[in-house]
């Protein structure tokens, strides 16, 4: 960040095996875990070892990474692009139809909310861009032994997308993290952290009607508005007690 007060966003290039993916706008930190949750994200891969080597050349803007099996464009992107919304504009190539046949999330890890709303203040109070700029995204896992792990980005999805990505190359099992985020819960978010596993998501601000209904078809616990002692359930799977004296404030969508 040269500039502070001001967030930055690069244009970057991912190139894979040669061929040129697309051009992202991401925030130039933790571009390793970017490139591991994305691929990772998009069905590109489906374990870190796929990846034989990445190369950031950070003069000309680009990403060149090498997998140790062939690489088929035509067959990865005869699919349809979605454009993802929000900030650091990207791209996925999996549909809602897609999305639903991923496997149904399974996990006995339950939460208290007033630890889900603690380790959201340690999470912003561990968000060292978004202190300096006011203007980034952040992604965050909580750990089984309470640790928890941040990534920034310009993006909503691109944070996530490095979180899913540290989390994959230090062996991290889905079904014991929570992860928390900065960002609205859309469709192309929640989508990201079925594919990993995520069993309970929770947010600050809100979650979009096609997240909801895909969190619910996936059995995924989504809590959003996790302010002060204030939150909203959006799905329901037992894995979050509200162990609070005060009713929580707003209206649970139906």
């Amino acid at each position: 960040m040269n500039n502070k007060g001001c967030p930055e966003e690069y244009p970057i290039t991912l190139i894979i095996n040669g061929y040129e993916v697309a051009v992202f706008q991401l925030t130039n930190q933790d571009l390793e875990d970017w490139v591991f949750g994305y691929l990772f994200s998009e069905g590109m891969i489906e374990a870190a070892d796929e990846i034989r080597s990445i190369r950031c050349e950070e003069d000309s803007g680009t990403i060149e990474v090498t997998l140790r099996e062939d690489f088929n464009p035509e067959t990865m992107f005869s699919k349809k692009k979605h454009y993802t919304a929000g900030c650091g504009r990207g791209v996925t190539f999996f549909s809602m139809t897609d999305v639903k046949n991923f496997a149904k999330v399974q996990s006995e890890n339950t939460y208290l909310l007033s630890y889900i709303l603690k380790k959201r203040s340690e999470f912003a109070k561990s968000s060292p861009l978004y202190a300096e700029t006011g203007g980034m995204h952040g992604a965050c896992i909580v750990h089984p032994n309470g640790e928890i792990t941040v990534r920034e980005d310009i993006g909503r999805h691109n944070a996530v997308d490095k979180i899913i990505g540290h989390a994959i190359r230090t062996g991290c099992k889905p079904e014991e993290l929570l992860l928390l985020t900065t960002g609205r819960i859309s469709y192309e978010m929640l989508s990201k952290a079925a594919k990993f596993g995520f069993a309970v998501i929770g947010s600050r601000t809100a979650a979009t009607k096609q997240a909801i209904q895909l969190a619910k078809f996936l059995n995924i616990e989504v809590v959003g508005y996790l302010r002060g002692r204030m939150s909203i359930p959006y799905t329901s799977f037992g894995r979050v007690i509200n162990d609070l004296e005060e009713r929580n404030m707003g209206v649970h969508p139906n």
